[in-house]
């Protein structure tokens, strides 16, 4: 399954890797074992919108505004995105951070997030990556978020995200008050908090991390990445994680059954949160942004000196960059 393509990208990841030595999180705990199982849901999906190839960025709005995690990035469109975001003659699709300009340290560089035009209310969504940023100050993120409400009041989903060289993802959600984890989950990645609720002071969200340090940054680069599926529907919200060489063959084919996909990485269960009450409309996002709310405060853990003085030198964003072979959206 790997394929020549796969091969292909994961010799070039390997080789600009090589170059360089996520809104969330705070304090984490291991809240126990889950031995509530998880149902699988017989259902047929069907195809309804796909990211991919030339016309991957058709559909996507460049969000321009200052960056609500007070990142050191200018998010930027038009012909200053040119650069950050393209499509490569495979096919593949690479959202970046400059590498390319000095800027001061403390200063902000550019970079790009970008948002469905489209939200879906429910629905399989499976993001297929070939490579995801990392690097000291780097906090890149694949997620989606609710329309209709001030923030966190419609949701939001982080599916991929953590910060500067960590090796394993972690899985997120937000909400407004009255949504909280059943701790008796069961789920294949460790649960590490379970009040959903949010607010700026407070904005842990009830999450997972994941156990493997393939999961994210470089580990998940050189296998050149893999998939990421999730359901969004009124009973739950489940994640799967696939690694390049294990992708289940009804997902290759375009036919999807998460029925047949096993225990989640993480799930989250309707049992203490209404998922359709505090998850409305969602659109999907990438972006990277530069120290921040979360990469800043974490610098040291994985990275010396500081996040400020990290930003001037564009050597340090030679691997900031998604490269995506394709989003695809069921319902």
């Amino acid at each position: 399954m790997f394929g020549l393509l796969s091969a292909l990208v994961l010799s070039l990841v390997a080789g600009s890797d090589a170059l360089t030595a996520h809104h969330g999180a705070q304090l984490r705990r291991h809240s126990g074992l889950a031995r509530n199982s998880y149902t699988p849901r017989s259902t047929s999906y069907k195809l309804v919108k796909e990211y991919k190839g030339d016309t991957f960025f058709n559909g996507w709005d460049f969000f321009t505004d200052s960056d609500p995690t007070h990142g050191l990035v200018n998010y930027v469109d038009g012909d200053a995105a040119k650069s950050l975001a393209y499509v490569q003659s495979d096919g593949t699709a690479v959202i970046a951070v400059d590498q390319s300009n000095n800027v001061a340290a403390g200063g902000k560089r550019n970079s790009i997030r970008i948002s469905t035009k489209d939200s879906w209310a429910r629905g399989l969504f499976i993001a297929d990556i070939y490579a995801m940023p990392h690097g000291c100050s780097v906090w890149p993120a694949y997620w989606s978020l609710g329309q209709g409400a001030t923030w966190p009041d419609a949701g939001e989903i982080d599916i991929i995200e953590n910060v500067n060289e960590a090796t394993s993802n972690q899985i997120t959600l937000h909400s407004g008050a009255g949504c909280t984890l059943d701790k008796a989950t069961n789920a294949l990645a460790k649960l590490v908090s379970t009040t959903c609720a949010s607010s700026n002071g407070n904005n842990a969200g009830c999450a997972y991390s994941q156990t493997t340090n393939n999961t994210f940054g470089h580990g998940f680069n050189m296998q050149a990445g893999g998939v990421f599926a999730h359901t969004l529907e009124s009973d739950s919200i489940s994640v799967w994680y696939f690694d390049r060489d294990a992708i289940p063959s009804d997902i290759s084919s375009g036919s999807p059954d998460p029925s047949s996909w096993g225990t989640p990485t993480a799930f989250f269960p309707n049992t203490n949160c209404d998922i359709e009450k505090h998850f409305l409309n969602q659109s999907l996002i990438f972006d990277i942004t530069i120290c921040g709310d979360w990469a800043g405060s974490a610098f040291s853990a994985t990275c010396s000196g500081t996040c400020s003085d990290a930003v001037a030198d564009p050597a340090n964003f030679a691997v900031a960059q998604w490269k995506i072979a394709s989003v695809s959206i069921y319902q």
